[in-house]
């Protein structure tokens, strides 16, 4: 895991805010100890779950969005490290893992221009750089019986998840996906817009559920492609769902896991589907936070949740004085997959 970068125990400690009478987060989960090769302390450490951050953009920058990604790993870990540690949610279940490096990555996109063609290859190539160490960290946390909880970065991440879980498990895993697009575009280079239909296409996912897919912001040619494979991939939309009245949103949540609960699965989440979440697409129309959460409970209460990816916000491009919300709701969002994941064990094992 050469392009990791650990968070250390003085990281954690900067980020933590004390006060008397109260336990933190902060003070209570695991970090890789110095001079420890994280793969060895990743398959000997207790902690169950393992919080690890993209810091990136370039996949967004590829599908000519807005910049402004690569921050919501450092605003997320400083909510995550203050969140109370109490009977409900216990600090000592997580590691944190670290970022990735991608440094180099960010530094050689800052002049590079999506309408250029040439400038266009050189993102795709550089989203194919990230996928390949993003699949080999999620391939070592898998491998080593942890669950992975990946923050930041494009939805292009979704490819190295699925690849790196596939991997590790040996067999295609299925994927739903609390999202306002599909991330089912062509096959035009690599981007935050087909992270699935690259892993679908190169076999690494089986099957795939859209849930609340924006009904006037996908294409016809998506929609078509969709409809030729309803064998392996389906959708509901949030205008079917909570603007028509069609469809019951309880309901979808169960017609979406019976379809992929037989096999492994991911569940990713794009904050772009929530209302005046700052992100690459924001929106002003959307499913309500309590919906979003309700939806990384719901799906992380199976045994075949295997991993929770939370991309695109954006707290770059919020007001200053709000950016620290949306390392809150990721905050939100980890501690309820967490709850819900816990809910399956005998509580003996949750310590």
């Amino acid at each position: 895991m050469e392009k990791l970068i650990p968070f250390t125990i003085n990281d954690l400690a900067k980020v933590t805010s004390h006060r008397s009478g109260e336990i933190k987060f902060g003070e209570k989960m695991l970090t890789i100890p110095k001079g420890v090769d994280p793969a060895v302390y990743l398959a000997t450490c207790e902690a169950k779950y393992v919080l690890f951050g993209i810091p990136e953009d370039i996949g967004v920058r590829a599908n000519f969005g807005r910049p402004g990604a690569a921050s919501a790993w450092d605003c997320a870990i400083a909510s995550i490290a203050n969140i109370q540690h109490n009977r409900f949610c216990k600090g000592n279940q997580i590691l944190v893992l670290g970022k990735l490096n991608v440094r180099e990555e960010m530094k050689e996109v800052e002049h590079l221009d999506f309408n250029d063609i040439d400038d266009r290859s050189k993102l795709n190539q550089l989203v194919e750089k990230i996928d390949k160490e993003v699949s080999h960290i999620i391939f070592h946390i898998i491998k080593a019986g942890k669950t992975p909880i990946v923050i930041g970065g494009g939805h292009n991440n979704s490819y190295g998840n699925i690849k790196g879980t596939a991997l590790a498990k040996g067999k295609p895993i299925n994927a739903v996906n609390f999202d306002a697009h599909s991330d089912f575009r062509i096959l035009e280079g690599r981007h935050s817009g087909n992270g699935f239909s690259y892993a679908y296409e190169e076999g690494f996912l089986k099957k795939y559920f859209i849930f609340g897919l924006h009904e006037n912001y996908t294409s016809k040619n998506v929609l078509d492609i969709l409809k030729k494979m309803d064998d392996r991939v389906r959708f509901t939309t949030y205008d079917s769902i909570n603007i028509r009245k069609e469809k019951n949103f309880d309901e979808e949540l169960n017609q979406a896991l019976e379809f992929i609960k037989n096999d492994f699965y991911g569940v990713e989440v794009d904050l772009d589907a929530i209302p005046n979440i700052a992100s690459s697409a924001m929106t002003l129309s959307g499913f309500s936070i309590e919906e979003l959460r309700q939806f990384v409970t719901f799906f992380g209460k199976n045994k075949n949740a295997t991993y929770l990816h939370i991309c695109e916000g954006a707290p770059d491009l919020c007001y200053e004085k709000n950016n620290h919300l949306i390392g809150k709701l990721i905050g939100y969002l980890v501690t309820d997959f967490i709850k819900s994941k816990n809910s399956l064990l005998p509580p003996k094992h949750i310590v």
